[in-house]
């Protein structure tokens, strides 16, 4: 579609260049060829692979449900055609395929057995059943059979390329509806391939330059139909003119048929008087066409010479473009080696920052232990001292008791020893007397 615009596109230019050949030198035909091809390398996308990873992942799994349509769409061939085939498939995939041939059958003989009964009513092409809840589950479970069954012939083909090959190789066999389906999805991947390739600013560039043509083309088509007007005004004008004489000139004759009777000599006279008018007039007509055609050829020539001007100053912007955008890769490119350098710097710094958390990790463990220890060694210098203290204060009760105990005990001694000195000194007086 992008060549069959660019085609388009170039069509005035080829026309204003095969009528400015003889005004133009043979030194400028290389770059009118180079900018002849200039408008299809901008139409067409910018690169021909796709560079991220999530457009090459869309095109990917486009591409896997046109292989899976691809398959699936030639399924009932292959079970028809199984002793065939036999050879090719293998004994895991052709026992798959017999196995979805059975669920097949038996889920259109439900089916049939269901409309049958009035219980299944289709409208808009899709079923609906009108049943039990064990109907509708049994239905249901046939479903999920044939579902399953179809996915694990997809994933033993995806396993097995040559088998795969072998069955899209029998694409005779698709009926036309999947190829269309098929064909359609083709499009659709090649659409959607070209858009992927091409940026936003490219698609924006596009668009531009088509506007950009359009307003060109448009303002050049209003140039020559204005120029072709003032043409057709001059050669009506003209015609006019000479239809005017010739009228004249009919006049004339009939008058000097009217006149030949009285002289043949002023007839011939007026006659070679109108002829030659009627030639001045057709001269001085001829002269007025010629000078509009003069003017016609110059106003084709400046179109010309701004139409190369325009592309040379078309080509200076692309080559501007293409500067900027090698730059800006530049750029790119730089900033994509400091983010690995700085991922590598981080990754570095990350498994010295894990292996010093698993370090503390070890030692937090490790101080958690001496922290019990310790708790368990204080509270058992604790207990000791309270021990100690409590034996150390038993000690002074004691000793002090022990004291008191030894003092009145003294005391004791010394009052039963002076009692017993007095009591003697009273018996020593008593006997004296």
């Amino acid at each position: 579609m992008a060549t069959e615009v660019a085609t388009m596109l170039q069509l005035p230019y080829e026309s204003t260049d095969s009528s400015s050949k003889s005004s133009v030198g043979h030194n400028q035909t290389p770059k009118k060829s180079a900018i002849k091809t200039s408008p299809l390398k901008l139409l067409d996308p910018g690169r021909s692979k796709l560079t991220t990873v999530e457009t090459k992942r869309i095109i990917s799994v486009l591409d896997e449900a046109i292989f899976k349509i691809e398959l699936i769409s030639l399924i009932s061939h292959i079970t028809e055609f199984l002793d065939g085939l036999s050879t090719i498939l293998g004994s895991e995939l052709l026992g798959t395929l017999k196995e979805h041939e059975r669920l097949s059958n038996n889920m259109v003989a439900l089916l049939t057995q269901l409309q049958r009964e009035g219980l299944l009513k289709q409208e808009d092409g899709r079923g609906d059943l009108v049943g039990t809840e064990e109907q509708i589950r049994h239905l249901q479970l046939h479903q999920q059979a044939v579902k399953s069954s179809i996915r694990n012939i997809l994933r033993l083909f995806q396993a097995d390329p040559l088998a795969s090959q072998a069955i899209r190789d029998e694409a005779y066999a698709r009926d036309l509806s999947s190829e269309l389906f098929i064909k359609g999805l083709s499009e659709f991947r090649g659409f959607l391939f070209e858009k992927l390739l091409t940026s936003p600013l490219e698609e924006q560039e596009k668009i531009q330059f088509m506007e950009e043509i359009s307003l060109r083309d448009k303002k050049n088509t209003e140039t020559i139909a204005a120029l072709e007007a003032e043409l057709a005004t001059a050669i009506q004008s003209r015609d006019d003119e000479i239809m005017k004489k010739n009228a004249a000139i009919r006049d004339l004759k009939s008058h000097l048929l009217h006149l030949e009777k009285f002289s043949e000599s002023h007839i011939q006279r007026t006659k070679q008087e109108a002829e030659k008018l009627q030639k001045g007039e057709l001269r001085i007509s001829q002269a007025k066409c010629a000078k509009i055609q003069q003017d016609i050829q110059q106003l084709r020539a400046q179109l010309n010479v701004l139409i190369i001007d325009n592309r040379d100053s078309e080509l200076a912007l692309r080559k501007k473009k293409y500067k900027v955008e090698m730059e800006i890769e530049n750029w790119i490119q730089k900033y994509d080696a400091d983010m690995g350098e700085k991922q590598t710097e981080y990754e570095e710094v990350d498994a010295v920052y894990t292996e010093e958390k698993a370090q503390l990790a070890q030692l937090k463990e490790k101080y958690a232990v001496l922290e019990q220890e310790y708790s368990q060694i204080k509270e058992e210098r604790r207990r000791s001292h309270e021990k100690k203290e409590r034996a150390e204060r038993e000690l002074a009760i004691m000793v002090r008791a022990a004291t008191h105990i030894q003092a009145f005990w003294k005391g004791y001694l010394v009052r039963s020893l002076l009692k017993s000195k007095r009591k003697k000194k009273g018996k020593g007086k008593k006997g004296k007397k």
